[in-house]
């Protein structure tokens, strides 16, 4: 999915992959110490969108709404299920840092690997995941001569509120 955020000086948008949906909302992991991560801390609002070109004519899923972080339990649930190689990664990358060589990241990676040679690798403090809680979702669809469909959903107060939106 492309998650949207936004930066002090404008916005960033980059593809990330999404680990699920319940009633919440939408679920993804990262660096906190990232761009992303940080942009996200400090300004608790995103935009995800979701894009199939070769279905019908077209669809999207645009969701935008507020951020949290997940709970500990839920980030170190995860982290374990997931292969060791990706967890040496997780602490060895300074993701969104300047990066000398690859030599230097390869170094890092040789480095975590040994400090946690023969045994689980633990969560890094730097690393865990968000949930987007949707407060607009819009479903749109293709059609010939741009003329689309689109239905909003609205969360307010009182719950889901759904409009037709004109192409």
């Amino acid at each position: 999915m492309t998650l949207a955020t936004l930066r002090d000086d404008g916005l960033s948008a980059r593809i990330v992959l999404l680990k699920g949906v319940d009633e919440r909302g939408f679920r993804f992991f990262t660096n906190y110490e990232s761009d992303k991560g940080v942009q996200l801390v400090a300004h608790p609002r995103a935009a995800l969108v979701f894009h199939w070109k070769t279905l019908r004519s077209g669809v999207q899923v645009r969701v935008e709404g507020a951020i949290a972080k997940l709970s500990a339990e839920e980030s170190d649930a995860y982290f374990a299920s997931r292969p060791r190689g990706s967890q040496i990664g997780a602490w060895a990358s300074k993701q969104s840092q300047p990066l000398r060589d690859r030599d230097e990241f390869e170094a890092r990676l040789a480095e975590f690997e040994q400090r946690f040679a023969g045994g689980p690798v633990p969560r890094p403090p730097h690393w865990g995941g968000f949930v987007l809680a949707p407060q607009r979702i819009e479903f749109w669809h293709g059609a010939d001569f741009r003329l689309h469909e689109r239905v909003l959903y609205r969360r307010d107060a009182q719950g889901w509120t759904k409009w037709l939106l004109y192409p």
